[in-house]
């Protein structure tokens, strides 16, 4: 169900934003647009409401892989009251920061594709969002030689690349890397 009232909803996402500012201590500025001029920086489908964020605190919002700024999407649908499966219809960025990752996931795709190809071994992913795991899909349906399956459960779903009609080969689950929220 698409958000019914557009204007609405930026102006919920925006007193969510201004309170988090004051509230948070964050300094952030933020442009949101909302209907046909709103299309997603992942260029995979169109969001209804997109929010740039910018300002001192952008640094933050984008490190860890840009776990705040996922965040903050999560926050800003439920605030909107979307189902899960529509969460897509809002988009946040900052510093062109999902266009980038989107670049990065597309070359990773084509090295291990390649990688794929010349060893007849399949190459797994460490987890990723339920988005980056499907800009990953995307570009590998446009490769030659290889497909794609998505493994595990919750926070450790990856994603495999197989050579083509071999999906049944057997896959070593990635190694998680120790980082932010692990011990």
């Amino acid at each position: 169900m698409p958000i019914d009232d557009l204007q609405a909803g930026a102006q919920k996402i925006a007193g969510f934003l201004n309170s988090l500012n004051k509230l948070g201590g964050l300094r952030l500025k933020y442009r949101i647009s909302a209907g046909e001029g709103a299309s997603g920086p992942e260029g995979a489908g169109a969001s209804q409401i997109n929010v740039e964020l910018a300002g001192p605190d952008v640094p933050l919002v984008i490190q860890h892989n840009g776990e705040l700024l996922r965040a903050l999407e999560t926050i800003a649908a439920q605030i909107l009251r979307l189902d899960q499966r529509e969460y897509s219809a809002v988009s946040f960025d900052a510093a062109n920061f999902k266009a980038l990752r989107a670049q990065e996931l597309q070359l990773a795709a084509e090295t291990a594709a390649e990688k794929v190809r010349s060893t007849g071994v399949p190459y797994s992913f460490p987890p990723m969002n339920s988005r980056e795991r499907r800009l990953v899909h995307l570009a590998c349906r446009e490769l030659e030689g290889v497909e794609t399956a998505s493994m595990g459960e919750g926070p450790n779903r990856f994603l495999v690349i197989f050579p083509e009609g071999k999906t049944n080969l057997p896959v070593k689950p990635p190694v998680n890397p120790r980082g932010f929220g692990r011990r």
